[in-house]
């Protein structure tokens, strides 16, 4: 693979910094200055340090570091059928008290209920007790979240050691003490944002990724993720894994697509297509797992559900489309950094309208023009690796079932 060979030219580096001078013979009819080398008795490795440093001066290399020390670690998920959301446990505090989180690139704050929250949705769910953990520091700034279907979330925040499969930094937390009625009927616990940290709710506190990759705690600056599909596979063996790449779980090699504006996991849609051929639309866009359809724009949504017969824009419901599709072969096409990554025309039948029609709710909708959203729909086909190195970007590559 390409990134494994970087990684042994920088290495290979690495070591003639550190190997002890060589006696060159000058050549015969060289007339040439020998300059003598010296082994510094000072010298410490620093493997990160030299990869970052070739990494500043040749960007196209986009090595990633192996830490000294740093490990990995790998959080199963539960999908929630119809692949709605998918959640996985993470452990608080000392001793752990697991909750069960949704882990969304589309925010950037860690929240779950605390202990102090009345309200019917709290008491739903796990909740932090914040006098059990040994380990807790309390903060007591105040925060609020909202998100865009209307639910919302506000309390303290506070401070204790969050464990990530096997992964462990001293984080800030939101401890709500109130939250809207839409998490109420939610499975999970909260939620553990994966954005950037100039997107968190409050001005200054440092992201899960930040404080991991500054302990050195990663192997790699890097989220993995990959999404099941109930229908490709059961909806079994989902994961994220922090600090590494499974490269078993797809096909191919990745294509490392720059963010083109930190905050969400910004990037540049090149095009849109369906079965190969070009329907003229671009965007920016965001890859979001905390989305569980795609939206696109007006005019991409209608040149995409225009070569699916039977589709139609229902005024309340959005897009449908036939049921039947479920069998289809065909592929809608999103290009990013000059690759085409399909989403099957099958995954677009979403889930039955219910009421006898034959019709489908559509896996991509209209309406987000400017800044369309490849959420769960685009990434359970495609496996994606958010790499939050100092030019972050995405490594993207088609799921292997």
């Amino acid at each position: 693979m390409k990134i494994t060979a970087l990684v042994s030219l920088a290495v290979a580096v690495l070591a003639i910094t550190e190997a002890n001078p060589i006696n060159r013979r000058p050549h015969p009819n060289s007339n040439g200055h020998e300059v003598q080398l010296t082994r510094n008795p000072n010298f410490k490795h620093n493997t990160r340090a030299q990869i970052n440093k070739l990494n500043k001066r040749y960007p196209g290399l986009k090595i990633l570091a192996t830490a000294t020390g740093g490990s990995t670690g790998s959080v199963p998920l539960t999908d929630v059928d119809p692949d709605l959301e998918y959640y996985g446990s993470v452990s608080v505090g000392t001793p752990a008290q697991v909750f069960k989180l949704d882990f969304d690139t589309g925010s950037s704050d860690i929240w779950f209920p605390s202990s102090t929250c009345t309200t019917t949705a709290c008491k739903a769910h796990n909740r932090f007790n914040s006098g059990a953990s040994s380990t807790y520091q309390k903060d007591g700034r105040s925060w609020s979240i909202s998100y865009g279907d209307g639910s919302s979330a506000s309390g303290i925040l506070g401070s204790d050691i969050v464990n990530v499969g096997g992964i462990s930094v001293r984080q800030t937390i939101g401890l709500a003490t109130k939250e809207s009625s839409q998490f109420g009927s939610s499975p999970e616990d909260g939620l553990f944002g994966l954005g950037f940290d100039n997107i968190e709710s409050v001005s200054g506190v440092k992201t899960f990724m930040d404080n991991a990759i500054s302990a050195g705690a990663l192997a790699q600056p890097v989220v993995s993720v990959f999404l099941p599909s109930i229908r490709r596979n059961g909806g079994v063996g989902g994961s994220y894994l922090f600090g590494g790449i499974d490269s078993t779980k797809y096909s191919g090699s990745l294509t490392y697509v720059p963010v083109t504006q930190k905050g969400y996991w910004q990037i540049l849609v090149q095009d849109a297509s369906f079965n190969g051929v070009s329907l003229g639309q671009t965007s920016q866009g965001i890859v979001d797992t905390g989305t569980t359809l795609i939206i696109v724009g007006n005019a991409a949504a209608k040149a995409i559900h225009k070569k699916i017969p039977g589709s139609v824009n229902d005024p309340y419901n959005g897009w449908l489309v036939p049921c039947s599709v479920k069998s289809s072969t065909a592929n809608v096409g999103f290009k990013l950094g000059g690759t085409t990554f399909n989403v099957p025309v099958a995954d677009l039948a979403y889930e039955d309208l219910g009421d006898g029609s034959g019709n489908c709710f559509s896996g991509i909708q209209g309406g987000q023009d400017g800044l369309w959203i490849l959420g769960d729909v685009f990434i359970k086909n495609n496996y994606c690796v958010f790499s939050q190195t100092s030019s972050p970007s995405i490594g993207i590559a088609p799921l292997k079932y």
